[in-house]
């Protein structure tokens, strides 16, 4: 054998030594935390047996690549003696097997500890049950495609594989399990935070409680470097195989196997060893108390007493479980049992069947109030001012949807370049899109709105979004249309949850009269948003177009879009944004003209205006996607020598603008005016268009968009006038109707390509429009209709009353300054001559 061989060289001897520190550390933290459990608190749990379990499994990794090493992993393939290979291949395919059961255990446990301090909080509890589900459930399934990862399995350990057999790369396999690792990550970190930072602790023990639990953050950021060297090993074995004509799955010895894969195998050790590390990080709590007090109490702590609590209610089970019988009770503290007895009076809210509410759980009985995140509107000033900020808020995650809309849109355009696909499959992905709009706001978004209110679809909306955007990476790494289509799927799934508590919001919050003013301008900037996204994309990720390097880059983007999207969400829930219930928003609809009660042939007008909205919506909707969709056919057939980036950046701006421009507009003219003549000018623009060509046509084209711009907003604020205490149900159906995307666009594009003659098949947005506008029509035709969809300085009092909006009389005072209600500065006549002029038919004088 020649020296050489006799030696570690290469990577060798620096992924044995980091498999044997790792495992080494890993070791010693178990070790103190079965002492902690064991010999201190003397109680042996179920998360402490399900860590053990995982350290098992972890030192079985670290044995398989050591042995590998010995076997020449890490060595340059020139420098591995052919004898060797069949045995690192049964030691490499020992390491993958077990990689996936090392995370399902590690993470199993950090969540089964959750669980032990979940029971009073049934939405913390479930969450945990479906992390649980995720991480077993996703992690057996990758473990069964790493076994069968060749058919037949035997062929994983050849050199050169049959041709009778196929397979799967290993760091493919690796990088399309990234997702599950990641978003896993981010529920374990996150899940008890929101428990975490209410309680009622301590400053210092507060901080190292939170600190403690953050840990997870050293486990993603190895991960992620974990992700860049199966990325580099991916593309460098690409690159080789392209280089010797065939497929890695043809020839393993064309490729560098043994070398480029090292890094990608020591970090994943590394990955699960700091895992187990940071699991046992709060398992150790007893043992610092024991031997470190002073680490755990701040120095001007006082001793708790029976009239200030220093246990957060909710967790004494485990502050039981971890009692240290060694050491004797402080004898001014308050016991866990003492905790049981108290009477917390009106404090809980608990039901007749004694389950603790969730402020039981998080409050302790001397707390004058709830969390920032947790008040409801109460306030009764009338300061129009104090909606600015919560409307700012909101209005940033406008411009973000619209950014990563955007950023979404010129992806799915390259992803169909590299791979290849048909019109009929680029059809299905846009399809696939907008088919989220008509699952999500029913499956999810009524749910949490109705129970949870609107900063909950924020974060939940948000994190759905980022679940999606993460999946895009092994679709881009398989080149897989499913995995694509799926990818869509979620993206929207989780917008539309975003924007059923967004819009109303928006339309709600501040004055009623110029709900429609406000959406459009939220609008735009998400609109805004669509048009930087573009051109961003077109110039950071696709300079090499048709290359598969571009598509890699946009992996990294998704990525990072997808860690902002996260830590977003999480923001979101600390942000003091107002909330309303039902009957609050019953109050703030509140007319004295009677408006909103008025019937038109037995059918009440808000529920015929709302059933008219929804129809609108889907249409125009359909109509616009339809204009978006057929963009670059119809420039390739009117105008060739035009650029496309370019000119659809130019009817993005356009369609942005408008919305400003009707935002303005809206001041002065009526919003069912508004919507009627944008609708108009979407269908005379659109029919314009089929008959021009050159400069002309594209000018037309350019106009739909300027003229479909506030249409979506002009419908959905006026559908919700009057909805009340439905006025979410109705967020949720306008929402819904978005799906119109998903009807009209693939009619257009089957048209566009059987005919080949693409500005034909904008008739299909005339018909949209055309059908849309019977909304604007009947608005502007019914008294009624106009009387209720008509902003009213004045809706909430009658004229000449003198209970005002920020009385303690006024029904409504509750929600009048943040949700829709309170009297703009001017005379009470004033008020009564608009109300005089504007009352349907038959209503008699208020009094």
């Amino acid at each position: 054998m020649d020296s050489r061989h006799g030696d570690f060289q290469g990577r060798s001897e620096t992924v044995l030594a980091v498999t044997i520190a790792m495992t080494l550390l890993s070791t010693l933290f178990v070790f103190f935390r079965l002492v902690s459990r064991v010999a201190i608190v003397k109680k042996f749990l179920w998360d402490d047996g399900i860590i053990v379990v995982a350290w098992v499994i972890a030192c079985g990794l670290a044995v398989a690549i050591c042995y590998s090493c010995a076997w020449g992993l890490g060595r340059h393939e020139a420098n591995v003696p052919s004898a060797w290979e069949s045995t690192q291949r049964k030691a490499n395919f020992a390491f993958t097997v077990l990689y996936q059961p090392a995370l399902m255990a590690l993470k199993t446990s950090i969540v089964v500890f959750y669980l032990s301090f979940a029971t009073t909080h049934r939405v913390f509890w479930w969450a945990c049950i479906a992390t649980l589900v995720v991480v077993n459930a996703g992690g057996l399934a990758i473990t069964l495609v790493t076994i069968f990862q060749c058919h037949p399995v035997s062929a994983i350990f050849d050199a050169v594989v049959p041709a009778y057999a196929s397979c799967t790369d290993i760091v493919t396999i690796f990088l399309s399990s990234t997702p599950l690792n990641l978003i896993t990550d981010f529920a374990i970190l996150f899940l008890p935070m929101p428990i975490l930072t209410s309680m009622r602790l301590p400053r210092k023990q507060k901080i190292i409680l939170i600190i403690t639990f953050s840990f997870g953050l050293f486990v993603m950021a190895v991960d992620v470097v974990r992700i860049a060297y199966l990325q580099s090993a991916s593309q460098i074995r690409l690159t080789e195989v392209q280089g010797q004509g065939g497929s890695s799955s043809q020839n393993t010895q064309a490729t560098d196997v043994s070398y480029d894969t090292s890094l990608s195998y020591m970090w994943s050790v590394v990955e699960v060893h700091v895992g187990i590390v940071c699991a046992n990080v709060p398992g150790l709590k007893p043992l610092v108390a024991r031997f470190l007090p002073k680490m755990l109490r701040d120095s001007d702590e006082a001793p708790s007493k029976s009239g200030s609590l220093s246990l957060p209610i909710g967790t004494v089970d485990m502050v039981e479980a971890h009692r240290i019988p060694s050491v004797p009770d402080d004898p001014h503290a308050v016991t866990p049992a003492e905790v049981r007895r108290q009477d917390f009076g009106n404090q809980s809210s608990s039901g007749p069947d004694g389950d603790m509410g969730m402020m039981d759980f998080l409050t302790t009985p001397d707390m004058a109030e709830l969390p920032p995140s947790m008040q409801r509107i109460e306030r009764t000033q009338n300061d129009e001012r104090e909606s600015l900020f919560p409307i700012g808020m909101v209005t940033v995650l406008f411009f973000i949807w619209g950014f990563e809309y955007g950023l979404l849109d010129v992806l799915n355009q390259q992803f169909q370049k590299v791979a290849h696909m048909t019109p009929g499959q680029s059809t299905g992905i846009h399809s696939a899109y907008f088919a989220g709009y008509a699952v999500g706001p029913l499956l999810v978004g009524r749910p949490a709105l109705q129970q949870w209110g609107f900063k909950a679809c924020y974060s939940i909306g948000l994190s759905i979004f980022a679940c999606g955007t993460l999946i895009y990476w092994p679709a881009a790494v398989l080149t897989s249309f499913p995995a694509f289509i799926i990818t869509n799927f979620i993206v929207a799934f989780g917008l539309s949850i975003l924007e059923v508590a967004a819009n109303p919001f928006i339309a709600l919050c501040g004055p009623s009269e110029y709900a429609e003013v406000r959406l459009n301008i939220s609008q735009g900037v998400q609109a805004v948003g669509s048009v930087v996204a573009p051109l961003i994309a077109n110039r950071a990720f696709f300079q090499k177009y048709f290359h598969a390097p571009s598509l890699i880059d946009t992996q990294w983007a998704y990525l990072g879009i997808s860690l902002a999207t996260i830590s977003l969400a999480v923001g979101y829930y600390y942000v003091p944004l107002p909330e309303a219930t039902d009957s609050e928003l019953e109050d703030a609809s509140e007319r004295m003209d009677g408006a909103y009660k008025a019937k038109i042939g037995g059918l009440d007008i808000i529920w015929l205006t709302l059933g008219l909205g929804v129809f609108s919506q889907f249409c125009y909707v359909g109509g616009q996607e339809v204009s978006a969709t057929l963009f670059d056919n119809y420039l390739a057939a009117v105008q060739p020598t035009y650029n496309v980036v370019n000119w659809m950046a130019v009817a993005h701006t356009a369609f942005a603008a408008s919305r400003f421009l009707a935002a303005a507009l809206g001041l002065w003219i009526k919003p069912r005016l508004l919507l009627l003549t944008f609708f108009l000018g979407a269908i005379l623009f659109e029919a314009l268009a089929m008959n021009l060509t050159g400069s002309a046509g594209v000018a037309m084209l350019i106009m739909v968009f300027f003229m479909e711009g506030p249409i979506f907003s002009l419908i959905f604020a006026q559908s919700l006038r009057g909805m009340g205490r439905h006025t979410k149900l109705a967020s949720v159906a306008l929402t819904s109707a978005v799906s119109g995307g998903a009807v009209f666009a693939p009619i257009s594009s089957h048209l566009a390509n059987r005919e080949h003659r693409p500005m034909y098949s904008l008739v299909i947005a005339i018909a949209a429009f055309a059908a849309g506008s019977v909304f604007a029509f009947g608005l502007n035709g019914s008294a009624k209709a106009r009387a209720q969809v008509d902003p009213m300085r004045d809706a909430t009092t009658p004229p000449g009353s003198d209970v005002r909006p920020g009385s303690t009389d006024s029904r409504a005072s509750r929600a009048l300054s943040f949700f829709g209600g309170g009297r703009k500065k001017g005379g009470e006549q004033a008020a009564e001559a608009e109300w005089r002029e504007r009352k349907p038919e038959g209503l008699g004088d208020p009094g």
